[in-house]
């Protein structure tokens, strides 16, 4: 029998069945606002963290990304995929993981799931930004795309600034559907649509969240009314976009990281020069967010390291004392850290 591993050996696993277990354990309005929360905090200090657009290997079928970063003391990333064909073929569009380790150290605090992850803390930056930029009191949102992602954007917005109507438009009613099943009961009003223009009638905020893989034209300028403001969370790829560039020239534009927006977002369309507001300013105090009521303003999301950082260690401060986690045997850790070779002999 091979000699017990070492305590140190051990890593905590978050696995969707944990995952799953916790969002409902805390429930997930307010799992999202914690989220929110914590992904806001960490964006006030924006300045500690290495910041780097994203390792992209992009195919014909579609992308894989690493997305690394850490603030000193904590390292983490998150492996994602994009590929937009996936659901004909039964596969999701996006599948994740992400780690959590010590700077000091380098070894692992915690390897999670981050599919399910991804899209909780996607609708939390969402309501993060809308929070701050939407028009006051702003009660309606549209939700053009009802794929995975949809119902994580309604209920954050619920939970986070007080939507209570989301109007569904999706160009597969089998979605719209879905997402209206889904949504029942959970204390919103819940309209389906059967275009996007019927969608966007009464909203003060707008959602675009479409997966093909082009320069795509889900709102047009002619749609889009004073004092709106539009989340567009889709293009986030190059070749990815929703947007018709005309609704960027007339929108006040903000960003989570410049260098990456630039290469994925909607602003790819636009001049180098085309003025954008990274986020954390307006949070610091050191840019205007929304200045007046008819003012149209644009989160241009394409998702930041930044934002898989909070979630997962806010995962990692949810499992002490739970059973939301399995005990890995993934590190190597020899009683004489040279002996590497004789730990491996005497398993023999």
């Amino acid at each position: 029998m091979p000699p017990p591993a070492s305590p140190l050996a051990y890593i905590p696993f978050v696995s969707v069945e944990n995952m799953m277990r916790l969002v409902h354990h805390h429930g997930i309005e307010q799992v999202l606002r914690d989220l929110t929360d914590e992904i806001e905090a960490d964006y006030r200090r924006w300045d500690l963290f290495e910041k780097a657009p994203r390792l992209a290997s992009h195919s014909n079928d579609g992308v894989i990304e690493l997305m690394p970063t850490s603030d000193g003391e904590v390292f983490s990333f998150k492996y994602v995929n994009g590929h937009p064909s996936n659901t004909a073929k039964g596969f999701q569009t996006v599948a994740a993981f992400g780690l959590l380790a010590r700077v000091d150290t380098g070894y692992p605090l915690m390897l999670s799931e981050m599919t399910l992850l991804t899209a909780l803390r996607t609708a939390a930056t969402s309501a993060m930004v809308a929070r701050h930029l939407a028009p006051k009191e702003a009660r309606t949102m549209a939700m053009i795309g009802n794929g995975a992602q949809a119902e994580f954007q309604a209920l954050a917005m619920k939970a986070v600034i007080g939507v209570r109507e989301v109007r569904l438009y999706d160009i597969d009613p089998a979605a719209t559907r879905k997402a209206a099943a889904n949504l029942r009961g959970r204390g919103l009003t819940v309209v389906s649509c059967e275009s996007a223009q019927t969608a966007i009638e009464g909203a003060q905020i707008i959602t675009t969240c479409t997966a093909d893989k082009a320069y795509a034209t889900i709102l047009t300028d002619n749609m889009v009314g004073a004092g709106i403001h539009i989340n567009a969370i889709g293009g986030d790829c190059p070749g990815k976009t929703e947007l018709h560039r005309d609704i960027l020239g007339r929108a006040a534009t903000f960003v989570e990281f410049e260098p990456q927006t630039r290469i994925e977002g909607e602003i790819q369309q636009m001049p180098a020069d085309y003025p954008v507001t990274e986020f954390w300013r307006v949070l610091r105090g050191e840019a205007p967010g929304r200045t007046d009521a008819r003012q149209i303003t644009l989160f241009d999301s394409v998702g930041f390291a930044i934002e898989d950082f909070s979630a997962l260690r806010y995962i990692h401060g949810k499992l002490h004392g739970s059973d939301f986690f399995h005990q890995l045997d993934m590190l190597a850790d020899p009683d004489d850290p040279r002996d590497l070779f004789g730990m491996l002999q005497r398993a023999a």
